[in-house]
């Protein structure tokens, strides 16, 4: 029986997002390091491996859910940088990230885009549908054809699949639910501009009950997130190896946006572990704990629960957010344990089974 052809971007795109065919060993696809059961990130590891089997990557795989509402690369009104997609912005919009990582020599790892639209070809169901949507013979032009290829993977990543906002925050803000004590006390925290400093950056509305509220500002910050040593003794790259981050855009040249990363959207957080752009951190509770330290000047309360020893310095400290991080008191225990409650939930519908 012959495969049923897609008939919209949507369908095209979402067969194209699950198709192994499109790497250069056909064991890779886009799905395998956002993977849809896991808040389209990878729970596999720190970061995501190559088609190769071999290759590992410096980076944290970042969740594709929600990516539909980050904006595109710009400069803020206070000149600041905000949006694009991959943690350092260079890819604009999600069909420039889409025709990333197929000719990415770590990720799918093709050649080049006329051996992915040769791929496109040997499937018939695909030569109908891009003929259909995208006009006869665009899989005959390798730079067309893949432009479409994008367009469509794009298609999908905009549907209702990756955005649901049907979180239980969600659901409490249309009245549906309610909060427990716990997780109403972190949700009081989050948005306070007294006691945290979580709003700073992972806030975009104006009101705290904006039903698309997206939990990012879309903004580049420096951290502090420590290197992830483990993760570099198994990639090979140089202990101490500085990532340039947002100085990695190639529309991006000023020295002080080094080590500064996008800010991620908090939905799905709880499950789309491990945390920061290195994936240095394995727990939820572990990043707020990270982000205490800045406030804290408990010697006790600097030590990493998952190490056993201090969180390690900034590798770009020059550049460090030390005027968002360093609002509001230190935590205690009863009130981290509340934002890691709160932003539980933030999980889709679909993914609250993982909480468990």
């Amino acid at each position: 029986m012959p495969e049923q052809v897609p008939r919209t971007p949507e369908a095209l795109g979402e067969r194209l997002f699950f198709d192994t065919n499109l790497s250069a060993n056909r064991t890779q696809a886009c799905a395998s390091c956002h993977n849809p059961d896991y808040g389209f990130a990878d729970p596999r590891g720190m970061a995501s491996p190559g088609d190769d089997g071999v290759s590992l990557g410096d980076r944290n795989a970042p969740t594709a859910s929600y990516a539909a509402l980050i904006p595109t690369f710009h400069r803020g009104e206070d000149g600041g940088w905000i949006g694009g997609q991959f943690l350092d912005g260079r890819a604009a919009t999600l069909e420039d990230q889409a025709g990333g990582p197929p000719l990415n020599p770590i990720e799918m790892g093709m050649p080049d885009k006329a051996s992915v639209v040769a791929r496109l070809r040997e499937d018939p169901a695909y030569v109908a549908a891009f003929s259909a949507l995208y006009g006869a013979g665009v899989l005959e032009d390798a730079e067309a054809g893949y432009a479409a290829m994008t367009r469509a993977i794009a298609a999908f990543e905009r549907s209702e699949t990756f955005a649901p906002f049907d979180s239980r925050y969600d659901r409490w803000l249309r009245g549906e639910v309610e909060l427990t004590q716990q997780e109403d006390l972190g949700r009081l925290l989050f948005f306070s501009q007294q006691f945290t400093n979580c709003a700073e950056c992972h806030k975009l509305s104006e009101t705290e009950m904006d039903p698309a509220e997206t939990f990012t500002d879309h903004s580049y910050h420096n951290i502090g997130t420590p290197e992830n040593r483990a993760l570099r003794k198994m990639n090979g790259v140089p202990l101490g190896t500085i990532d340039p981050a947002l100085l990695d855009n190639p529309g991006v040249d000023d020295p002080a946006q080094r080590g500064k990363f996008r800010t991620p959207t908090l939905r799905n957080v709880a499950v789309t572990a491990p945390y920061m752009h290195n994936g240095v951190f394995q727990d939820l509770r572990t990043v707020v704990l990270f982000y205490n330290t800045y406030n804290t000047q408990v010697e006790a309360r600097k030590i990493n629960p998952e190490t056993g020893e201090t969180f390690g310095p900034p590798p770009v400290p020059e550049t460090v957010s030390l005027e968002e991080l360093e609002i509001g008191p230190a935590l205690d225990d009863q009130r981290i344990d509340a934002l890691v409650a709160f932003l539980k939930t933030l999980t889709d519908a679909r993914y609250e089974h993982l909480l468990d």
